[in-house]
């Protein structure tokens, strides 16, 4: 069965994002791990946790992703701008052990004029303090559009901070569809031969989970704004490939289309109903 789910909101816990999950037919899910903007995580709540667990078995709730907030840029030109992303992954991590096998996921990072192999030295020597030998999750290095100063627009520029992690068995990738579209790479219309540039180049066992968004910008504009499945330049027969691609069709699917959850909702029933067609 496709695994497929949005961006919850966790304010109200784990068990309540696992129930709205049910109502919309989705059977995995995205959260932030804090404010989007940054600042201090909530207290974990223990009960809540243990309560969670049991019902993502019974909803066969496998696989989450757990997103860092936007602020964090492990590549920042400022000491307190790295530091703050440092703190905030060490703290994430020892967390999220509370919630084992889930997926990390983060962007990262603007250089902001230091230059690409600096901005890569600098989040590989983030990752390398943060990541510990016996940890469950894994951490995954999102793929970007290549807007300003961003660092990861480019398939080489992940496998360069892959390589120079230490603890890179703890590592994966997470693909969004409308940046790697906007960074250039074009999915509707040689979705083959980009899966196979990025098994050369990164290796397909590294991408464990997909952002599956449309995109509002022409192919390589390089801006990162997303759209509602079938209403960007992507489009919804496109993405259809995606999803159900041989080599991508067992990853868990986020959609961050610009929604409510009743629009994520038609978003999965739409995606379930070709899935089915296609059976």
């Amino acid at each position: 069965m496709l695994k497929i789910g949005c961006h919850l909101s966790s304010s109200k816990g784990f068990l309540a994002m696992a129930r709205t999950a049910e109502k919309i037919n989705a059977n995995t899910f995205q959260f932030f791990t804090r404010n989007p903007r940054g600042g201090k995580a909530k207290a974990l709540d223990q009960e809540d946790i243990r309560a969670y667990l049991k019902e993502a078995e019974r909803l066969g709730i496998e696989k989450i992703v757990a997103h860092a907030p936007y602020t964090l840029n492990a590549c920042g030109a400022e000491g307190r701008v790295r530091e703050f992303a440092l703190e905030t992954m060490e703290d994430d991590l020892k967390r999220l052990e509370y919630l084992p096998g889930t997926y990390y996921n983060f962007h990262p990072g603007s250089h902001v004029g230091q230059g690409t192999e600096e901005g890569i030295r600098l989040i590989a020597d983030t990752l390398n303090q943060v990541l510990k030998p016996d940890q469950s999750t894994i951490v995954l290095l999102e793929t970007m559009a290549g807007k300003g100063s961003e660092v990861g627009g480019r398939f080489e520029e992940l496998r360069e901070i892959l390589d120079r992690v230490e603890l890179n068995r703890h590592m994966g990738v997470c693909l969004d569809t409308c940046h790697v579209w906007d960074g250039g790479y074009d999915i509707v219309g040689h979705l083959d031969q980009v899966l196979e540039e990025f098994d050369r180049i990164i290796g397909l066992d590294r991408l464990k989970a997909i952002h599956l968004n449309d995109s509002q910008n022409p192919l390589g504009a390089r801006k990162d704004r997303h759209a509602r499945i079938g209403e960007g330049y992507i489009g919804a027969e496109a993405l259809l490939q995606v999803v159900n691609h041989p080599a991508l069709k067992h990853l868990p699917f986020e959609l961050e289309t610009p929604n409510e959850l009743e629009g994520y909702g038609e978003e999965i029933r739409f995606f379930r109903e070709r899935e089915q067609e296609s059976a």
